[in-house]
């Protein structure tokens, strides 16, 4: 998951889906797990709100090859931008058979005896696994709206959907870079340079900079 509860700050919510794997017998599942973390009053930036009062809700997501470093690079922008005060949630879609629960646990006997939606809660977080057993996937606007209000939504993921993305590129991974075939992808953050993508080329491990291009080039959906 994205979300780092070492570093002691509240940061909003994660949500993960998994589309099952073909061939294994596993069903898609949607899992939403909100954790309450404190943050120090003084820490925090006044929200975004909208003029019915309402946090507005902007989005931003990573893109790159498996081995480039995003879940690293995403855990220190969220650890970031929640020291700035901001709400930071996460959505990771992820392409793998995933669970956070464990067999033999009262929630997964739930789950394996047909429950539509288990929630697990305690006195730190809830979770809630939500089985889609053959619905359709939701899209990314579904899910967000499944998030509490947040001031920003980093995504991971979801390279087929037209919204703001920052390439994170390493050189040593050998992996062609995504940006010339993708024009939702407004900047690259890599260890070299690109001098013909056409697009702002920020140093991989420069976090501040890569903070606040993301705060800043966030949109609604």
């Amino acid at each position: 998951m994205l979300v780092d509860e070492a570093a002691g700050a509240r940061a909003g919510e994660a949500v993960l889906f998994q589309p099952g794997a073909a061939g294994h017998g596993s069903a898609p599942r949607l899992l939403v797990v909100d954790l309450y973390l404190g943050l120090p009053g003084a820490c925090r930036k006044r929200a975004r709100l909208d003029r019915r009062g309402r946090r507005v809700t902007k989005v931003f997501g990573f893109a790159g090859w498996s081995g480039a470093g995003k879940t690293t690079l995403i855990r220190q922008v969220i650890a970031r931008l929640v020291g700035q005060g901001l709400r930071v949630a996460t959505i990771k879609h992820a392409h793998h058979d995933f669970d956070i629960d464990q067999p033999g646990k009262d929630s997964w006997e739930h789950r394996q005896a047909g429950a539509a939606e288990v929630l697990v809660v305690s006195d730190r977080r809830w979770a809630l696994m939500h089985e889609l057993r053959g619905a359709a996937e939701p899209s990314l606007p579904e899910l967000i709206g499944k998030l509490a209000p947040a001031d920003l939504v980093l995504v991971e993921g979801f390279k087929r959907i037209a919204f703001p993305k920052m390439e994170v590129f390493r050189a040593a991974n050998g992996k062609a870079p995504l940006h010339p075939e993708d024009g939702s992808i407004v900047a690259i953050a890599s260890d070299t340079p690109f001098p013909d993508s056409g697009r702002p080329v920020l140093p991989l491990d420069d976090v501040a900079v890569i903070s606040t291009f993301a705060e800043r080039h966030a949109q609604r959906l």
